[in-house]
């Protein structure tokens, strides 16, 4: 698609690809209302997608630390009129303090392995202080089990990872687990995606 060139918004392969089956899954586990904070949102076209097709008392917050980022999620939000997202806010996860304090819901997608560990244990730390008891995290995203890679395909995703940035790459299923529930989160319940993805559904316990 051409775009003037003043025009801000990411176009994003990946979120045209799996943008409909992440929606499928995750419209019915959502509250028909509360806040529904989106964490490294990167072009905003999911959080615009799963927006669009929620009730409008279920409030979206999308973040990220990029500025070109912020822009292009700003500039969908305009251009497709949703009342129900709010202007984007800068965040990096593995920050000590967020600019959001409640949410009902977490969605983090694909960004786990591109990025440093430290932004999955920032992200585990946020959620265990933002979200309340029974409150949903929902990650997306390739992930090994057992010490393994699911697919030929996520092992060869896994080294361009990692030759791109040594800091990236395809995480342990077991260790995101166990960094949740250190965070006083819940097991999270796994459900098979299209081309060897993951839908992670955590619940923050009591």
């Amino acid at each position: 698609m051409s775009l003037p060139t003043d025009d801000p918004r990411r176009f994003a392969p990946a979120a045209a690809r799996n943008r409909d089956p992440i929606r499928a899954v995750l419209l019915p586990e959502l509250p028909g209302s509360g806040l529904v904070l989106e964490i490294a949102s990167g072009s905003g076209e999911h959080t615009m997608h799963i927006a669009a097709s929620s009730p409008t008392a279920l409030i979206f917050q999308p973040t990220d630390p990029d500025p070109a980022a912020l822009a292009s999620i700003d500039a969908w939000r305009t251009h497709l009129c949703l009342s129900n997202v709010r202007p984007a806010l800068a965040l990096d996860a593995s920050s000590a303090g967020w600019p959001v304090s409640n949410a009902s819901v977490i969605i983090c997608i694909n960004m786990v392995h591109i990025a440093p560990w430290s932004a999955a244990e920032g992200l585990m730390r946020g959620a265990g202080r933002v979200l309340p008891a029974g409150g949903l995290m929902y990650l997306y995203g390739p992930f090994r089990r057992d010490g393994r890679h699911t697919s030929p395909g996520n092992a060869a995703f896994d080294i361009s990872l990692r030759a791109e940035n040594p800091n990236w790459g395809v995480r342990d299923l077991e260790a995101v687990s166990a960094l949740a529930q250190t965070n006083g989160i819940g097991e999270p319940r796994i459900m098979q995606m299209p081309a060897n993805n993951m839908s992670l559904f955590f619940r923050r316990l009591a």
